[in-house]
């Protein structure tokens, strides 16, 4: 990268924040990470992922400071603010539009994209006020910054550009300073920080005290264990600490916030004839501080004991004594008004995100790879009864660790990452590339309702031409070239139009086969020959970086077009 200087954010689902260098050193020891929470009594690595906006969608406060205030507001107010908590797994599963909507504490909608850009803005700006005040007053611009932006690796390649055009909307990057933004998927983060950790970096004693990086050829996997997402990726250490993926991203959507899910459905069986239902639309407030006391239980493998909000308590005495709702659920009692959970039902709250993790690395360990080590990161491996689970589960065919904090490796790494792309050589290809093309018609080999006639011959069109195929190893950084020729139709017809494809088959045939689909489109000027002649264009793929560029050049007269593929809908 041409800027010494790098801010590295980290927008997660429970938790954000960012790190960042002062001086254009390359040393660890000039890495700063942000402290959060002062204004309330805290020194946390990150603040809530919670953005607070009063009822005209105007930003009012972001972090700790949008949930104290969301909290301390009476019920009337509460109603009208949009309050949005833990909103990016909005963007996980699914093809996103440019006009997702969000939905806020109250139930009301807001325009995801207003959503997350406001989210980086506010840390984009904390972020540069913060580093003015580490270079003696003087006056930063974002421009003056490479930016770092991690996102899961599991994220669908529309989510990804979703965020890099949140990034644009905040003033983070410009039209001009587009390539001032990185985009780092997390797992791989957090893998270019764990393979330099020493044995004490790590929560657990089973580390042989050479680092990951000095051992060129082995080969472990990462659990990025977050908030919303489990996102695994697997990697080979290579010569000078260079690091190359052996499988493709895998994972899925049950990360922390399923455990909270768990006992959020648990709490609705405990005060059941609609008692629950009445509160969260109430006191959507007194809903949030409940949740958050609940996060801080979870990281330990003990009995609970809750507060149980009064008002809640007044909802439910309207109903019957409240020790009545306790009588007909196991595994919970009522005392004085405390809510005590036994350490079984807690345990029983983590089963459906234990259960993915297992199957996740089952599959990945049946595969024909040297694995030795399992890297447990992310605020989520906080938690002891995930982190003995793995153990107990894999303990035997691989060493697991776990650094001493989980929250800030992905940070860090991202920084790291900033500064040197290319120390992640390889990737695996998640899906099948490929444009569409028209060949020449041949009966035994081409489907009769893709033929077509013109005065240049018969055809086949919508044939799908392969560039890179699922599960391939491609390099980053690299371009791969291919020639192809196109017939001039005639005097006013002087361009080539190039139509971008994905998908999850192995050999497609067609462009219009189910599951394939379009994800960009360009057009090059062709501007000399004649009817009839052949044209030849140069199409350049570069492969194996976060996203995927294309350029065509018309080689007689060297005009050229590039694009980075749109994978977000209208």
């Amino acid at each position: 990268m041409t800027h010494s200087y790098i801010i590295a954010i980290d927008f997660g689902t429970s938790y954000s924040g960012y790190a960042f260098t002062v001086t254009s050193r390359q040393d660890d020891s000039d890495l700063h990470l942000k402290y959060w929470g002062e204004e309330v009594g805290l020194e946390t690595l990150k603040a809530p992922t919670c953005i607070l906006f009063d009822e005209h969608e105007e930003f009012m406060e972001f972090g700790y400071r949008a949930k104290d205030a969301y909290l301390k507001m009476q019920s009337d107010d509460a109603r009208k603010k949009l309050f949005f908590d833990c909103f990016k797994m909005e963007l996980y599963g699914k093809k996103l539009k440019k006009d997702l909507t969000v939905k806020a504490a109250n139930d009301k909608s807001m325009n995801a994209m207003k959503v997350v850009s406001e989210t980086l803005r506010f840390l984009k700006e904390d972020a540069l006020n913060t580093m003015s005040k580490n270079t003696y007053g003087s006056k930063l611009i974002a421009s003056d910054f490479t930016w770092v932006l991690t996102v899961p690796a599991i994220w669908d390649p529309s989510a990804k550009q979703f965020m890099r055009e949140a990034a644009t909307q905040a003033g983070i990057v410009t039209s001009g300073t587009e390539d001032r933004l990185v985009i780092a998927l997390e797992p791989e983060a957090a893998s270019v920080w764990c393979k330099k950790l020493p044995a004490d970096g790590f929560i657990t004693q089973n580390h042989d005290g050479v680092t990951l990086e000095q051992q060129p050829g082995i080969q472990y996997i990462v659990v990025d264990c977050g908030g919303g997402t489990i996102d695994i990726t697997v990697h080979e250490v290579l010569d000078r600490g260079r690091l190359k993926e052996l499988h493709k991203a895998s994972g899925n959507g049950l990360g922390g916030q399923t455990v909270d899910r768990k006992f959020r459905e648990f709490l609705r069986e405990i005060f059941c004839d609609g008692v629950w239902e009445e509160f969260e639309r109430e006191f959507p407030s007194e809903v949030q501080k409940l949740m958050y006391n609940f996060t801080i239980y979870k990281r330990h493998d003990d009995d609970v004991e809750i507060s149980c909000p009064f008002k809640l308590g007044k909802i439910a005495q309207k109903k019957k004594d409240i020790e009545e709702f306790f009588k007909t659920v196991s595994n919970v009692s009522w005392d004085e008004g405390t809510i005590r959970i036994s350490k079984d039902k807690l345990r029983s709250f983590f089963d459906e995100s234990l259960q993915s993790i297992t199957e996740v690395l089952r599959e990945i360990l049946q595969k024909d790879l040297k694995i030795e080590y399992i890297l447990l990161v992310g605020g989520f491996a906080d938690s002891y009864i995930l982190r003995q689970h793995v153990k107990d589960e894999f303990g035997d065919s691989c060493k697991v660790l776990c650094p001493s904090r989980p929250q800030e490796v992905i940070l860090k790494g991202a920084v790291q990452f900033g500064r040197n792309p290319a120390m992640v050589v390889s990737r695996i290809s998640t899906f099948t590339y490929g444009i569409e093309v028209r060949n020449r018609f041949d009966e035994s080999k081409h489907k009769a309702g893709n033929k077509y006639t013109d005065k240049y011959g018969v055809w086949s069109r919508n044939m799908f031409w392969k560039l890179v195929e699922r599960d391939e190893d491609v390099c980053w950084n690299k371009n791969r070239e291919f020639m192809f020729q196109t017939i001039r139709c005639g005097d006013s017809n002087k361009k080539t139009g190039f139509n971008f494809f994905r998908t999850e088959k192995t050999d497609p045939e067609y462009t219009n086969e189910d599951g394939v689909e379009k994800i960009g489109s360009f057009v090059v000027e062709s501007p000399r020959g004649k009817p009839g002649e052949y044209c030849d264009i140069k199409l350049e793929i570069t492969f194996g970086f976060t996203e995927m560029k294309a350029t065509a050049t018309d080689i007689e007269s060297g005009l050229k077009e590039t694009i980075k593929l749109d994978f977000m809908t209208k």
